[in-house]
């Protein structure tokens, strides 16, 4: 592995974060909406199994992904209505989910256990394909790359730049403010919870029909929703730098491969399961961040304040909270 060209390593790098981009960007806009749904890592593998089980059965990409985020927006529909309209816990609600969708992923998807079904392939856009280094790493992935790539500037375009984004912002922050200037909050959050939910069934079958083609027990996506979500968090609800989070990530799992050839002595297990406590330490960093022992210390370094700054993030003042018209 450590001789493959830099150019393969930084394509898989890449291929390895476009499912997480797009989970994490689907629960940023879950989230920023004021509604948590933890029910991704459930979600992502229910969708993977549909996902696969309707391209199997189909042999149609298309109608593979559509029914993955169908699932994924059943599933995020489930935990808007309980916590939005019926005013129970998200956090909850969302835990439960996850543990059902899991079961019920395995249960289901038995009788297409290893068995060979349809895979992307990578799309080479022409004539950029062929541009040294940058073509193979961008131009020359499949579409659910290039999906995950564009969603990163549109989410953040609509989020900062368009009037309803604005609004979505508003009722994350101040659903209360945002009724008074007649705007339905829970009809936006219940909108952008769909959204949210749909990208991450998709997330769940890019893995299913690219990065991890297939379906058995286990299926090896498994935790990657609680990643999911931990991105979030470390991307400061920030669709850029949620981005880099999912591409920090994915590069600690090539580069844990990578050392496997290195230290063969290792257990690959330890490589594999690395990523997941660097990215739990990440994590705790960042929240370290906003405590007022560290906010007094980083004013007496004012060059190293500036450039924590940039990576820190506040969530949405209403995150979790319903909210009730009358």
């Amino acid at each position: 592995m450590n001789d493959l060209p830099l150019g393969m390593l930084l394509a898989g790098i890449l291929a390895t974060a476009a499912p997480l981009i797009i989970a994490a960007l689907g629960e940023t806009i879950t989230e920023r909406a004021g509604v948590i749904n933890l029910s991704l890592d459930g979600s992502m593998l229910l969708a993977a199994m549909v996902g696969f089980m309707v391209g199997y059965e189909t042999q149609s990409f298309l109608l593979a992904f559509a029914a993955a985020a169908a699932v994924g927006a059943l599933v995020a529909g489930v935990v808007a209505v309980f916590g939005i309209y019926l005013g129970q816990l998200q956090v909850a609600v969302g835990f439960a989910l996850t543990l059902m969708c899991r079961d019920l992923a395995y249960f289901l998807g038995n009788p297409y256990s290893r068995l060979q079904g349809p895979q992307l392939v990578p799309l080479k856009i022409p004539l950029l394909g062929d541009i040294p280094l940058v073509g193979p790493v961008l131009f020359q992935q499949p579409l659910v790359v290039y999906f995950g790539l564009l969603l990163v500037p549109a989410v953040w375009w609509y989020l900062y730049r368009t009037g309803r984004g604005l609004e979505l912002r508003a009722v994350g922050e101040n659903p209360e403010a945002a009724y008074t200037r007649g705007i339905d909050p829970r009809r936006q959050q219940l909108l952008y919870t769909l959204i949210g939910g749909a990208l991450v069934g998709i997330a769940g079958a890019a893995y299913s029909l690219d990065i991890k083609p297939g379906w058995g027990r286990p299926q090896g996506i498994e935790g990657l929703g609680w990643i999911a979500l931990a991105i979030v968090i470390f991307g400061g609800w920030h669709p850029v730098k949620v981005a880099l989070g999912a591409l920090l990530f994915a590069f600690l799992q090539v580069f844990g491969i990578t050392l496997q050839s290195v230290w063969p002595s290792i257990p690959a297990q330890v490589f594999q399961v690395a990523p997941f406590p660097l990215m739990i330490f990440a994590l705790v960093l960042v929240n370290l961040l906003q405590r007022d022992g560290v906010q007094r210390w980083l004013e007496r370094r004012p060059g190293l304040a500036l450039l924590l700054a940039r990576l820190r993030g506040a969530p949405p003042r209403a995150l979790g909270r319903s909210f009730h018209p009358d």
